[in-house]
């Protein structure tokens, strides 16, 4: 051994072997094992030097042992929170769960007790850390990355700050199965937003829904902890904001507006020929009606005229006289209508030969 000497002389680690200093009180390099018995007695020798006394030092050793295992019993007891869930280990084997409140163990190093907050809703904060009420971004990570930065479907690249709420569902699993916890959240929740991002447009993480895209990286998120078995359960992941990166933010923005004023436009031109192109169809609907019936009404006139002609003709050949002298009382009628009239008595004596018809008439009408 190391700390033999070379000439055997007994300078072990417990002095001179030789002078009885070694724990077993006796000398000799190759001797027999020391003797129980004299050990338990010479144990009892030196505790009766230190409490001297007469036959009662047994006793007072009784009860010094005693009291010394009722404290190590007592180590046991141990309180689990209402938020929390016991978990017992045997000898660093997982045996058992407690529910909240005074609960018991065998004593430690038999036995001991864990107590995850497995009730307790945990928030995890990425591309962003909140400090007095006020949130600031997070640059560059350890690995060199920005854990925020993002790429999205259409090769853009967009700054996300989002929020991930998880508990612990299965504490065996959480306290067993994985070395850093919060950890493997972060990075399974970085990985996961990074693969719906990168499944979308731009446009989908800054002018549309997010909290679909919220749900969506949530049911990934948990297939992906489902599948490393960590006893992990994701609640709610909340997409707090969505922008381009600060070096380029203000030429997307200009863009933007672009696009805005390009649609604005194009709104205008649609709301505009919408407006034209009902009238313009109206008053060419109303023209062609009022063609239809001048139509009707020409051929109806010229009709009527027609059937009026035959049925003169019939008459005619019926009566020649009478229709002739008809047509003629009928055409004057009609000629002399509108026409001032002066009538003539050739055989009146004495009166003036003129009677002004036309204004005898006006007068009658007033």
């Amino acid at each position: 051994m190391p700390w033999n000497s070379q000439g055997g002389g007994g300078n072990g680690p417990w002095g001179n072997q030789g002078g009885g200093n070694n724990p077993w009180g006796k000398g000799g390099g190759g001797g027999q094992p020391p003797d129980l018995d004299e050990l338990l007695q010479k144990a009892k020798d030196g505790l009766g030097r230190m409490f001297p006394g007469s036959g009662g030092n047994g006793r007072m050793i009784g009860l010094l042992l005693l009291g010394l295992l009722i404290l190590w019993g007592a180590t046991g007891f141990y309180k689990v929170n209402p938020d929390e869930l016991g978990v017992v280990l045997r000898f660093g084997r997982f045996v058992g769960t407690t529910t909240p409140g005074l609960n018991y163990h065998l004593p430690y190093p038999i036995e001991q007790a864990l107590t995850p907050p497995v009730t307790r809703i945990n928030k995890l904060e990425l591309g962003y850390r909140s400090s007095n009420g006020e949130a600031r971004r997070v640059g560059l990570t350890r690995d060199g990355g920005d854990e925020s930065l993002m790429l999205t479907g259409d090769e853009n690249i967009v700054d996300i700050n989002f929020s991930v709420f998880w508990q612990i569902n299965d504490p065996e699993k959480f306290l067993f199965n994985v070395r850093d916890p919060e950890g493997t959240v972060q990075v399974v929740a970085q990985s996961a937003m990074r693969e719906i991002i990168g499944q979308l447009p731009i446009r989908a993480p800054l002018f549309e829904n997010r909290q679909s895209i919220g749900d969506r990286t949530r049911d990934r998120m948990q297939e992906l902890l489902d599948a490393y078995q960590t006893g992990v359960s994701v609640v709610q992941v909340q997409l707090l904001k969505a922008d381009p990166p600060a070096e380029v933010i203000d030429a997307f923005n200009d863009v933007q507006r672009a696009k805005a004023d390009q649609e604005r436009l194009g709104n205008e031109a649609d709301a505009y020929r919408n407006s034209i192109i009902p009238v313009a169809k109206g008053e060419a609907e109303k023209t062609i009606q009022e063609a239809q019936g001048y139509k009707q009404q020409v051929v109806a006139i010229a009709q009527g005229e027609s059937k009026r002609f035959t049925s003169v003709q019939q008459a005619y050949r019926l009566a020649p006289d009478v229709t002739a002298k008809r047509l003629y009382i009928e055409t004057l009628e009609s000629v002399l209508q509108n026409s001032q009239k002066v009538v003539i008595d050739p055989e009146a004596k004495g009166l003036v030969p003129y009677l002004a018809l036309p204004d005898l008439k006006h007068k009658g009408d007033k």
